[in-house]
């Protein structure tokens, strides 16, 4: 059903147009070619049982370091080394071990929170040397999504895999939690020392690819700056603290059309006039989704 969605709602543009369709009967299933299949089975609601498949399948296939290699190359951008397939990311590490605790919070099946424990390893060995863990500067700890050499201090895998850590720190027991909460507190440490870098007066940056390999800087297309956003939004919700609440609303205020001195705006350059005042007009994206008004809510 759910790529019979996309498909009926596909269009020419950019987006897939939301359609609200439903499945009121099945008249017939059909199934060509060679194989066996059994248990075939409708359910209405199916994402729990899909969420535990995923936290199963990690606890199986987690291997001896505490992590999940990922097994095809990588080559993020000229000037980086191609990454051989078994790399780990801490985007990666984060994202499952969210998956683990969530499913440890649910059962209390202890086999969920041990998984997410030895997920931890992997944030200490250096980037270098099979890890995720690099240094700016030699100095400010980074987690990386992509473990190049030189690094390339990617935002959004970084936010992700402290979410992560969050949760497992918020989940385990005192002792347990120490390794993963000193993690947490050096990574949110280092990205309040480290945001300043990511912000161009009039949008963001995806990682810092201009500072160690002496490039352009990677300006942040729209959805990765939306998705910094999104996750400044959930860190403030649990750290409200004063150097993050000023660049979440300063990186709203770039979707609206504002700038610092001398900026021009990538995002949105178009403004018109609304409720009496003049407002940025909502991007290609929004409108092709109908969300103005949820555009016009960020202001």
């Amino acid at each position: 059903m759910t790529d019979f969605r996309k498909g009926i709602g596909q269009t020419n543009g950019k987006a897939v147009r939301k359609i609200k369709t439903g499945l009121s009967q099945v008249v017939n299933l059909m199934i060509h070619g060679h194989g066996r299949i059994d248990n075939v089975t409708l359910w209405t609601y199916s994402h729990m049982s899909q969420f535990f498949d995923a936290a199963n399948y990690l606890v199986k296939t987690q291997d001896e370091q505490g992590g999940w290699p990922i097994n095809v190359e990588r080559k993020l951008d000229e000037g980086f080394p191609t990454i051989p397939p078994g790399w780990y990311s801490a985007m990666a590490q984060g994202q499952a071990i969210s998956t683990l605790t969530r499913a440890y919070k649910k059962t209390q099946d202890y086999k969920y929170l041990r998984s997410a424990l030895r997920a931890t390893q992997v944030f200490r060995i250096p980037s270098s040397e099979g890890g995720v863990l690099a240094k700016l500067f030699g100095r400010v700890p980074w987690y990386e999504e992509y473990p190049t050499t030189p690094s390339a201090f990617v935002l959004n895998g970084f936010i992700y895999s402290l979410i992560g850590l969050y949760d497992l720190h918020s989940t385990a027991g005192d002792e347990e939690r120490r390794e993963a909460l000193k993690l947490y507190n050096d990574g949110m440490k280092s990205l309040k020392t480290l945001l300043p870098l990511y912000d161009t007066g009039s949008g963001t940056i995806y990682d810092l690819r201009h500072l160690t390999l002496h490039k352009q800087p990677n300006l942040a297309r729209w959805g990765y700056h939306t998705t910094h956003i999104s996750q400044l939004q959930l860190l403030v919700s649990i750290d409200p603290d004063p150097v993050l609440k000023q660049f979440l609303a300063r990186w709203i205020g770039y979707l609206k059309g504002k700038r610092g001195k001398g900026q021009s705006n990538h995002y949105n350059e178009k403004r018109q006039k609304r409720d009496g005042r003049m407002v940025a007009s909502p991007p290609e994206v929004f409108r092709e989704e109908g969300l103005e008004e949820v555009f016009y809510h960020l202001d």
